[in-house]
């Protein structure tokens, strides 16, 4: 996970705890009453063909049906937050392309805007608060993205504040559970992943993983609006905590559900690389390639990084073809380089492989040149700069010794 995530993780829980005695005191005694829309199986059934349009990346049906629900229902926040939402997942794609940026965060505050009304006529109203935490939480997970930290902090903050205000809400509990599974989880991955940022929580209380895996995984079995939400969540916490089987029967339910959705399509290829399932695993990056190159939306270089590295290790490790898997990996450090990710392991380890191929060929100076690139990118604690600087001092070692014998 990007530092930048792990960052805004923490502002939500530092904002968590904050607000944990947080209480909510009313004013006037005479309240206006809203129809509940979260529990109305109704509304749920309307909603459904919008929502799996939404995650298979049909989103102009998606909001079309979305747009309906704030025709149908134009004082309540549901229709413009799953509108925000549909906005979210043109993004999560490429999280460095910023052009829905504006629609989702004016979706957001729209939604927003309509909970406070609701709130204004019956401050206990523990719908309006839910879609008061929704949407905060969105936009804080946007500015995380954007490196806007303050902002980033105010948002998780009003997040967790209304997340506290709606909780009771029986009829609509796990929905709220996913709150507090990534609060136990990752208050304790971010100081076992990022020591540096331990002093900030040595007084909070301690979250327990195994505990928040259990609550994601009962709300992705029992949610309704925030169900995928969970599973997104999920597939990467399996993958970080080396739960390869269970990060890949997620990723290929997903993708099963949601073909057109590029995420769970290059997490389902990727979890299957990490189980050395190299046939799926050569189809799905063969799909996954094929889609960027024709331009399909969603399919943005990210994807073609991913499909083009596993191309590549499976046609150097497996099949021995140094012609192809040259190639695969060259188009894996072009598609780095076009969205800047040379950080990135796919891109380091490309340049390393290149690298092998060009010694085993004895074309010594070209390899010393992918070396040189992991050792510029890669941080000096890392397995791959580590490698490569040794590799570096072995050809220069073998070439001085050659240079002698002349």
């Amino acid at each position: 996970m990007k530092f930048k995530n792990a960052w805004f993780l923490l502002l939500l829980l530092i904002s968590y705890v904050s607000q944990a005695q947080f209480s909510w005191f009313g004013g006037d005694t005479k309240k206006k009453h809203h129809e509940v829309l979260l529990a109305n199986r109704a509304i749920q059934i309307e909603a459904t063909q919008a929502i799996n349009n939404m995650y298979n990346f049909n989103y102009d049906a998606a909001e079309r049906d979305f747009k309906w629900l704030t025709v149908k229902y134009p004082d309540h926040p549901i229709g413009f937050f799953l509108l925000g939402l549909n906005e979210w997942w043109k993004i999560v794609p490429d999280t460095k392309n910023e052009s829905h940026d504006d629609a989702c965060l004016d979706n957001m505050n729209r939604a927003i805007d309509l909970a406070d009304d609701m709130l204004d006529d019956d401050d206990t109203d523990k719908e309006a608060a839910f879609f008061q935490a929704a949407a905060y939480a969105f936009k804080g997970r946007l500015y995380s993205e954007r490196e806007n930290w303050i902002k980033a902090a105010w948002a998780g903050k009003q997040a967790m504040k209304y997340l506290e205000k709606c909780r009771g809400f029986g009829d609509f509990s796990p929905e709220l559970a996913i709150g507090d599974g990534l609060y136990n989880y990752y208050s304790k991955w971010i100081p076992e992943n990022y020591p540096s940022l331990k002093p900030m929580l040595v007084f909070f209380h301690k979250g327990v993983k195994a505990e928040g895996i259990k609550q994601l995984e009962y709300v992705s079995s029992n949610a309704f609006y925030t169900r995928m939400e969970a599973k997104y969540f999920l597939m990467q916490i399996y993958a970080m905590e080396n739960q390869h089987q269970k990060a890949y029967y997620m990723a290929a339910q997903m993708h099963a559900m949601y073909p057109n959705n590029a995420f769970f399509h290059r997490y389902a290829a990727r979890t299957a690389f990490m189980l050395s399932k190299a046939d799926e695993a050569e189809t799905l990056a063969q799909e996954l390639l094929a889609n960027v190159e024709m331009g399909k939306y969603g399919y943005e270089s990210t994807s073609g990084r991913y499909a083009a590295y596993i191309l590549g290790y499976i046609n150097f490790n497996y099949k021995h073809d140094l012609t192809k898997a040259k190639e695969y990996y060259q188009k894996t450090i072009d598609f780095a380089l076009q969205n800047d990710s040379k950080d990135s392991g796919y891109f380091l380890g490309a340049n390393l492989a290149l690298g092998k191929i060009h010694a085993s060929e004895k074309d010594y100076m070209k390899a010393l040149q992918y070396y040189t690139i992991v050792t510029d990118n890669a941080e000096k604690k890392s397995d791959s700069y580590k490698e490569a600087k040794k590799l570096i001092e072995d050809i220069k070692k073998w070439l001085k010794s050659e240079k002698k014998k002349k």
